[in-house]
């Protein structure tokens, strides 16, 4: 997930040099949605991977 944030980021840039300023947004915005739904994952599996076995 996070590596296609990086792509969305990348095409956000890419959009902006080239001068399209609709597709640059829209390609940032899912960007950002994506790292930030990446990082509420990460937290979760951190905090549900440190459980100890139950025996």
């Amino acid at each position: 997930m996070l590596s296609w944030a990086l792509i969305f980021l990348g095409v956000a840039v890419l959009a902006a040099i080239f001068g399209f300023a609709g597709v640059a947004g829209t390609a940032a915005s899912i960007a950002q949605i994506l790292f930030f739904v990446f990082l509420v994952l990460f937290v979760v599996s951190l905090i549900f991977g440190r459980r100890s076995p139950s025996v």
